[in-house]
């Protein structure tokens, strides 16, 4: 029946955006841990001296 497709989009993207927000939460509260940034930041500073 025609007349129900735009329930079935309007399914699909609500599906699909409750996908998305799940994973991005999954993504921000996960629980491993970056390397230190001070070793990163010092290593980056020490090859950008600009010698003019």
């Amino acid at each position: 029946m025609p007349q129900m497709m735009p329930l079935n989009w309007l399914m699909l993207f609500t599906f699909f955006g409750v996908m998305l927000l799940m994973f991005n939460v999954m993504n921000y509260y996960s629980p491993y841990k970056l390397p230190s940034t001070s070793t990163s930041i010092k290593t980056l500073t020490k090859s950008m001296s600009w010698k003019w």
